[in-house]
């Protein structure tokens, strides 16, 4: 007997070239792209261990959780770190990563979270970008939570290291992400005798014995399942048009700031500015009588399947997130939240 999803053709090596080709166009870039075989965590831990050592000095920007474990990622691997934290209700402008370059002039290295959906505030990549270029830094990107929902351009904006996952606007697998390298970002690898080898973190074996050979012949049996959903999710974006796949996010992003401001009941968001906001999830802050971990509970109590949750953290008490991303990134989804929301506070009609 024969499963959909069990006695499947074999994947090769063009196919999977295939896909990799579409995630460059989705990304607009003619750098190189790996496709990893696991979730974005991967790719992003990867990238750093290969792109950073003893002699790195770093700036790392936080605005969230993953700003945190990047810089802890950098320490692991020797690197001198100078971090840059912002309030998680606002984002990192670029006047202060310039700032940063005068106070620290041996940096040469930057992380960058684009879009923290758990905080949900996102960051002016493009104006950051222009300051990295100016001093010759290299600059490391996590787009995961914003490729889909915003526009995410690696060559435009001077990224070297841009990691993009499936599972948050773009609609796909959480068990497969994907990787734009720049010429510099490859040289910085190859110079660092630090940078993982004969591992799965290693960027620079997928390099040689894949894109160096031509794209002929995997080094390994692809996930064959997240594959196909991955390239099912770029099949579905390039026909509806990414530009109508963005609008819907930035609709839901607005709908869902606008609607808490009508529930009442004492919500507000918690990134200050609209334009600070990330269009895949919007952060709410709660009321000081309530906590928002309990809130969040009584909400799905009549619908587990809500995409809401709590803060993480001590941000359990105080924040609130709608995930209004990939399918969820409807008018329809944000009214079943407000409402359920509205009805744990005694505020929904």
């Amino acid at each position: 007997m024969t499963h959909p999803f069990l006695d499947l053709p074999p994947l090769g090596a063009e196919r999977f070239a295939a896909i990799e080709d579409a995630v460059a166009r989705l990304l607009d870039t003619r750098q190189d792209v790996l496709i990893t075989q696991g979730e974005a965590l991967l790719p992003l831990e990867g990238a750093i261990r290969a792109a950073a050592g003893p002699g790195t000095v770093a700036l790392n920007v936080i605005t969230g959780p993953y700003g945190q474990t990047f810089g802890d990622w950098l320490r692991d691997a020797g690197a001198t770190v100078h971090d840059i934290s912002v309030p998680f209700h606002t984002a990192v402008t670029a006047d202060q990563i310039r700032e940063a370059f005068a106070e620290h002039p041996g940096i040469d290295f930057v992380s960058l979270v684009h879009a923290e959906a758990a905080t949900g505030n996102t960051n002016p990549v493009a104006e950051i970008g222009e300051v990295v270029r100016e001093q010759g830094a290299l600059f490391y990107l996590d787009a995961v939570a914003s490729v889909g929902a915003e526009p995410v351009l690696p060559d435009a904006w001077g990224v070297d290291l841009c990691v993009i996952g499936a599972q948050k606007a773009m609609g796909g697998p959480a068990g497969v992400s994907a990787i734009s390298v720049s010429e510099r970002a490859w040289a910085r690898m190859a110079a660092n005798p630090g940078a993982p080898r004969r591992s799965y973190l290693s960027l620079l074996d997928w390099k040689e014995r894949w894109i160096d050979a031509g794209r002929k012949v995997l080094p390994h049996a692809p996930a064959q399942l997240e594959m196909l959903a991955l390239q099912a999710c770029l099949e579905r974006i390039e026909s509806v048009g990414l530009d109508a796949v963005m609008a819907r996010h930035r609709d839901a992003a607005l709908a869902t700031r606008a609607g808490a401001a009508a529930l009442g009941g004492g919500l507000e968001p918690y990134v200050h500015e609209a334009s600070d906001a990330a269009p895949v999830a919007t952060t709410l802050r709660v009321p000081p009588t309530a906590v928002a971990s309990e809130l969040v509970a009584r909400a799905l109590a009549n619908d587990p399947t809500l995409p809401l949750a709590a803060g993480g953290g001590a941000l359990a008490k105080e924040m609130i997130r709608v995930n209004h991303y990939g399918p969820d990134a409807s008018p329809e989804t944000v009214h079943r939240c407000l409402s359920a929301l509205g009805t744990a506070l005694g505020t929904g009609r």
